[in-house]
């Protein structure tokens, strides 16, 4: 087989992920937040919890988690609008990807008639944004829950697992874990997993971009991104001592 030289920023393998940072209880009015750094790319995660829940799911008396997403007009090297009053298409895709992961590891039972927002604000954009978001919401949320059952709202944790998130692609034939801006830019198959911390899969979005790719190639893709979210789930571990 024809070794496919890789030269990534800072000199990262191509199973390496950037340096990733998670750090909690860095805004004062909100029950749970991080500032999640996977290299370059920040984005600042604030949970908060109301009493009631939507119209619709009222009959239920059970508990939801919902997010939103947005990226501030300085996060990129070019200036983009503030999402004021239209929202636009991609920003509405991840915050509804950000919930659903969310929602998979959340007893609503459990949690009752509460409603838990995480708002995601990326302040600064080097690739892969929506899976920082993710790993970082988890822990927002898992500190928001924690003030609520010390507030004695609800008797007990209602998180029964941890979820993250991670990217991987293949650019110039070489398959690489956590594109960066400029690997994501111009790779041949750009792809998301996300996934708990049993190894089950929430979520996976692959796509060709410039080729198709064949299913022993999806399995590299996948192998690498396993490894990535075992990382990041430790990593939550660390913060939050969920597993302890």
């Amino acid at each position: 087989m024809e070794k496919i030289e890789i030269n990534r920023a800072n000199g990262r393998a191509a199973n390496e992920m950037r340096p990733v940072a998670l750090t909690r209880d860095v805004m004062k009015h909100a029950l749970g937040s991080c500032l999640v750094e996977f290299g370059d790319t920040r984005v600042l995660c604030a949970a908060t919890i109301e009493e009631g829940l939507p119209v619709w799911r009222r009959a239920s008396r059970q508990g939801w988690v919902t997010a939103e997403y947005a990226m501030l007009p300085a996060a990129t090297n070019r200036r983009s609008k503030r999402e004021i009053g239209q929202r636009k298409g991609r920003s509405q895709e991840i915050e509804r990807l950000i919930g659903r992961s969310l929602r998979t590891v959340v007893n609503m039972r459990a949690l009752g008639e509460y409603t838990v927002t995480v708002d995601c604000d990326v302040i600064q954009a080097d690739g892969g944004t929506r899976t920082a978001s993710i790993t970082g919401a988890w822990v927002a949320l898992h500190d928001a829950l924690m003030a609520w059952v010390d507030a004695g709202k609800i008797p007990r944790l209602p998180l029964v697992g941890q979820v993250a998130a991670v990217s991987m692609g293949v650019v110039d034939g070489a398959c690489l874990l956590d594109l960066d801006y400029r690997e994501d830019s111009h790779a041949e198959v750009d792809m998301n997993l996300v996934a708990t911390d049993t190894g089950d899969i929430v979520e996976i979005q692959g796509t060709g971009e410039r080729t198709p790719f064949s299913r022993e190639r999806l399995n590299t893709l996948l192998d690498l991104g396993d490894a990535g979210i075992k990382k990041l789930i430790e990593l939550q571990n660390e913060v939050t001592a969920f597993r302890e």
